[in-house]
């Protein structure tokens, strides 16, 4: 494995985590809910209470990249997979997020902190999944 030095950017991922903390944090404190992504965008579909604060916490998800381009150029974005395989993988994504009861923010950010040992059970085997996912596609499929 190589580091791509010229795109090396700890200093803006580490901001990036410190605001993605304090607001996970901040949503917690003030809703007395989780900051999880898969939780939030399923009740704003379905009759749940709080569906402002909610929808105004993703709306700054999708806005925060066209704030952040007010000071720096976004990374260019390389998306080589078909609309086939992305649909499946959605598909996967939104089965596993229910099967599990939340979403990689919602275990990964919120529940870890929170010392849940549901959302370490998660983690763990999402990031187990993964690893095998990335080794049996790139190592054995050869794709």
């Amino acid at each position: 494995m190589t580091i791509d030095w010229a795109n090396f950017a700890p200093w803006t991922s580490l901001l990036a985590g410190v605001i993605l903390g304090a607001s996970a944090g901040a949503f917690a404190l003030l809703n007395g809910r989780v900051a999880g992504i898969s939780g939030m965008l399923s009740s704003l579909v379905s009759k749940a209470e709080g569906k402002s604060e909610k929808l105004l916490f993703m709306l700054g998800m999708l806005l925060a990249p066209l704030l952040w381009q007010l000071f720096q150029t976004l990374p260019a974005i390389e998306f080589t997979a078909g609309w086939e395989l992305t649909l499946i993988a959605g598909v996967l994504v939104g089965f596993g997020t229910r099967y599990g009861s939340g979403c990689t923010s919602g275990h990964g950010i919120c529940g870890l902190s929170r010392l849940s040992p549901r959302s370490m059970v998660a983690v763990l085997s999402f990031m187990a999944t993964g690893f095998i996912t990335v080794y049996v596609i790139r190592h054995l499929i050869g794709a």
